[in-house]
């Protein structure tokens, strides 16, 4: 399950999704979010599909990394399914189990809430995965440049992110080392009950703090060592700059949102 986990990973490429400016590639995943949230039809949903398919394609990372992405999740996007599923009221029910009722609108509405989820979740993931963490970093801070004249440490905030995506897989892959190891000595964390399940997960915890805390300290000595001091005055090795490429996909991108909203006010 820990192997599922691809959130922060990067996988290198010379496509136009890795060649677009990391301030578009945001823009766009902003755009994306915000079509998934207006589409209220089959019709805005298969739009949306066929947008992410397309820009798979493109980034040719593969379909299947991006299902693989899903598995950390299933149980929420399965939950949620449920839960609009039997708690929204509808014209007519279909189902009815007791106090339990599935109706035509509580059908349509889980549907509906399982592709935005899906959706939303492979869309975020294929920018982390066609974007390197620091040009990701790079890209928010030049977005968000604006807030700091009201004293944002916008920096600060990007090389945090930045940071926290870097060393995720990291940390997962130590969770992974530890795992083995402990059940290596003998440890059981799929028996009993909850209460023992969750007591068993402490010689797990432990050493991923320690380990995490001592990366940190490390990481902090090494930016010390080097005079880091925070953005003010330091310059870019790679100067941001919008090209042809990248006005062309914000385009297509506010295409699609239009797209999207304009379908929900026609009722389609």
């Amino acid at each position: 399950m820990l192997k599922d986990i691809t959130l922060g990973q990067y996988f290198p490429g010379n496509t136009v999704a890795h060649k677009l400016d990391p301030r578009t590639k945001i823009l766009l995943v902003v755009f994306y979010i915000i079509a998934l949230f207006c589409a209220k039809s089959f019709l805005s949903y298969a739009l949306m599909a066929l947008v992410l398919a397309a820009c798979v394609r493109v980034s040719k990372v593969g379909i299947k990394a991006l299902v693989r992405g899903l598995k950390p999740v299933l149980f929420i996007i399965v939950f949620t399914g449920v839960l609009n599923l039997f708690f929204t009221p509808g014209n007519r029910n279909l189902v009815e189990l007791g106090p339990l009722h599935i109706s035509d609108l509580g059908l349509q509405n889980a549907i509906f809430m399982v592709l935005r989820v899906m959706l939303l979740i492979m869309g975020t993931f294929l920018m982390t995965y066609t974007t390197s963490p620091i040009s990701l970093t790079d890209g928010l801070e030049r977005l968000l440049n604006g807030l700091k004249r009201f004293h944002v440490p916008v920096h600060e905030l990007a090389m945090m992110m930045s940071i926290a995506l870097r060393f995720i897989p990291t940390l997962i892959e130590e969770t992974d080392k530890i795992m083995s190891a402990q059940k290596a000595r003998g440890a059981d964390f799929e028996s009993g009950n909850l209460m023992q399940k969750a007591k068993a997960l402490i010689p797990i915890l432990v050493p991923l703090f320690i380990s995490a805390f001592r990366r940190a300290d490390e990481l902090a000595t090494a930016m010390e060592c080097r005079c880091y001091h925070g953005g003010e005055g330091r310059t870019k090795l790679h100067v941001l700059k919008y090209e042809r490429r990248d006005y062309i996909a914000l385009t297509l991108g506010v295409l699609v949102c239009v797209g999207v909203i304009t379908l929900r006010r026609l009722g389609l």
